[in-house]
């Protein structure tokens, strides 16, 4: 049976365990078909909006898709993360062991994605957070989670699979 690995750092009496950082999701270029075919539906969903007398239904397409095509472009952002002894740390936010639900370590078959630590909160604002496990053992942040929390069943939700199937 494997250990935990040692205490890395202390830092605001805060004992850390695992930090580590990362891009908050894996960045994929789109194509300029990508952008063409985004307009096309967006445009064509526009027009029959406006031709059914629904002409804010339009404006809100158009600006979805704006929005959409706009945070497409934004490549992510480096987040730091971190396990210590009161929770998890994304960057400046704690996530506390009592306000976690249950977790579950995701290993994905894709080689060019991380193993990921899934986590479920009582938080309204974050109730499920995906961080990706880099430069640590997988198996070693299990053992110590399962010390500390429930662990649980965690499957991709109808979301995570558009957003995967549109490639976002």
């Amino acid at each position: 049976m494997r250990t935990c690995s040692a205490i890395i750092r202390v830092s605001m009496a805060r004992a850390v365990f695992f930090e580590w950082d990362a891009e908050g999701y894996l960045f994929e270029e789109k194509s300029s078909d990508w952008y063409w075919a985004l307009g096309i539906i967006a445009v064509a969903s526009a027009i029959a909006s406006i031709l059914f007398g629904n002409v804010i239904l339009a404006l809100l397409i158009i600006a979805a898709s704006v929005t959409l095509a706009l945070s497409t472009i934004t490549r992510p952002r480096v987040h730091h993360f971190s396990i210590t002894d009161e929770g998890v740390m994304v960057d400046e936010n704690l996530y506390d062991y009592d306000s976690i639900v249950s977790f579950s370590v995701l290993e994905y078959i894709d080689p060019n994605l991380p193993p990921a630590l899934s986590i479920r909160t009582h938080k309204l604002l974050a109730p499920h957070l995906i961080i990706p496990i880099v430069g640590h053992d997988p198996v070693e942040i299990y053992e110590f989670f399962a010390e500390h929390v429930e662990e649980g069943r965690h499957d991709e939700s109808v979301i995570d699979r558009i957003i995967e199937m549109l490639r976002l």
